[in-house]
């Protein structure tokens, strides 16, 4: 049996098809009414047909069974690459057996000594196998036939036929044949580790503080490759025998954050700060290397920022050590513990600066150092990936800047910017109080506690302009803190509980 271009296999009993043997020798007895005619029947051959039954149920699930082996999508021709030599992806036109007309021609021919041809609709594709040969010896031959020097200013790189071979992409055009694209990307991160070096970076302006005042530390514009220009001709090139060069060429790349546009964000004046103290030595280790980073920040107007988003990965490769952490509800050490006692902090200095809130999330317990319903904790995987953030956006219409104090035993966050609002907030009372559960401590390392009450409780906050006192908004965020277990600790080989 031939489907389309696919060989294929029933078996006819399974499909419900079979010869009524009464009714085919009922055909072969049949004798013709001419006396004539009928003597002459006892010296000669006649054939008869087969009369055949057929189970529908049987035979429609068989056709089913055939179309999930030989139908098909159309799959377009192509390239590939066995390491730098091009290989053709033969070109397939899509097929899919036509299921009614297939019923008729299996029961019509099945019991035949010949091969049963099953009807199929067939797709068209737009490539052939010659147009494929033709992009083969035109263009991808050709093209890692060598390497290509790009000149560098004072180094050249060299783009190697196997980077070369990885940035072709081959599309169907006309005629049967194939289009190549280059993926400038790929192209890109072959080359420009090579030219780094002639590169210069720049630097945007940074608000640093001196002598408690924030000054502008002047942007610096840099100079890289503009690789869009300089890879322009690399298709042309890529067709060449000989002379596989391009020349690099290089633009200004301005600083994000210029000098002008910092001293005119109009950051003058502290307009909300925050203090948090008491923490361990290798928390605070955290804490000091977290206000480093985000010492300086700069959120422009209408602007949102994000903790996790500025920082990037807070593990041991940013210089961040193991720390105490609460995991569910029992003391427990991860890489960069202790960052939420920072969260909080910046959470509240931009709290009172007015900032508007983008996202942020309370611990599950609650922790006594910290503002009830004012508070705020993060959370990355191992990887580094964001979990939990801490975002607010910047909706005054002048930019501010954050400042971190660090010392041995407090964090001090400090949001400069220009004054438009005055900050209050109302704490309100707590309700729907739940009592601790017994919990069994870690194997190693246990610390036995008390626990601590759940409970219910709300923050307002009231914003008023600044000069005029009017209310502006007044919002109340309500919060819900789990009771913290009581941690049991056991001797060690007792049955856990």
């Amino acid at each position: 049996m031939q489907v389309g271009d696919v060989p294929a296999k029933i078996d006819p009993a399974k499909a419900g098809l079979s010869i009524d043997w009464a009714a085919t020798l009922e055909l072969a007895g049949d004798q013709p009414l001419n006396p004539i005619t009928r003597l002459t029947s006892f010296f000669s051959t006649t054939e008869v047909g087969i009369a055949t039954t057929t189970d529908n149920t049987a035979l429609t699930a068989a056709v089913e069974k055939l179309r999930t082996d030989t139908d098909r999508e159309p799959a377009e021709g192509g390239i590939t690459f066995d390491g730098v030599d091009p290989v053709m992806v033969e070109p397939k036109q899509g097929q899919k057996l036509d299921a009614p007309a297939a019923r008729q021609a299996l029961v019509d021919n099945w019991f035949k000594d010949e091969t049963v041809d099953l009807p199929v609709d067939t797709t068209p594709v737009k490539t052939t196998t010659d147009g494929i040969q033709k992009a083969i010896d035109e263009i991808a031959t050709p093209a890692v036939s060598a390497p290509v020097v790009v000149h560098g200013e004072g180094k050249d790189a060299r783009l190697e036929p196997p980077a070369i071979a990885a940035a072709l992409v081959f599309e169907p055009g006309s005629d049967g044949g194939l289009n190549v694209r280059i993926d400038e990307k790929k192209v890109v991160a072959a080359v420009q580790p090579q030219l780094a070096s002639t590169e210069i970076a720049g630097k945007d302006a940074e608000i640093v503080f001196s002598s408690g005042a924030p000054t502008v530390q002047p942007s610096v514009d840099g100079k890289g490759v503009d690789w869009k220009k300089s890879l322009s001709p690399l298709e042309d090139v890529l067709k060449k025998v000989k002379g596989r060069e391009l020349t690099a060429t290089y633009a200004p790349k301005p600083a994000k954050v210029t000098t002008d546009a910092a001293t005119k964000l109009g950051i003058k004046e502290v307009v909300g700060e925050f203090t948090t103290r008491g923490f361990a030595a290798d928390s605070g280790a955290n804490i000091r290397t977290v206000a480093a980073e985000v010492d300086g920040a700069i959120v422009k107007p209408k602007e949102t920022f994000s903790l996790n988003g500025y920082t990037g990965p807070r593990t041991s490769a940013q210089g961040y050590v193991e720390a105490g952490v609460i995991k569910d509800g029992a003391p427990s050490r991860e890489v960069g513990g202790g960052i939420s006692q920072f969260a909080t902090t910046l959470y509240n200095a931009a709290y009172f600066a007015a900032m508007t809130d983008a996202g942020h999330k309370e611990h599950s317990y609650y922790i006594s150092r910290y503002p009830a319903a004012r508070e705020a904790t993060v959370f990355q995987n191992h990887d580094g990936s964001s979990v939990i953030d801490l975002k607010f956006t910047n909706d005054s219409p002048t930019g501010v800047a954050i400042q971190t104090i660090w010392t041995s035993d407090s964090i001090t966050v400090k949001i400069w910017g220009a004054k438009h609002y005055e900050v209050e907030s109302v704490t309100g009372g707590r309700s729907k109080f739940t009592e601790p559960q017994a919990k069994d401590g870690p194997a190693e390392n246990c610390h036995a506690s008390n626990g601590a009450q759940g409970f219910t409780t709300s923050d307002t906050r009231i914003i008023r302009d600044a000069k005029t006192g009017a209310e502006v908004s007044r919002k109340t965020r309500t919060v819900r803190y789990n009771p913290q277990p009581k941690i049991v600790c056991k001797p060690a080989g007792t049955p856990p509980r």
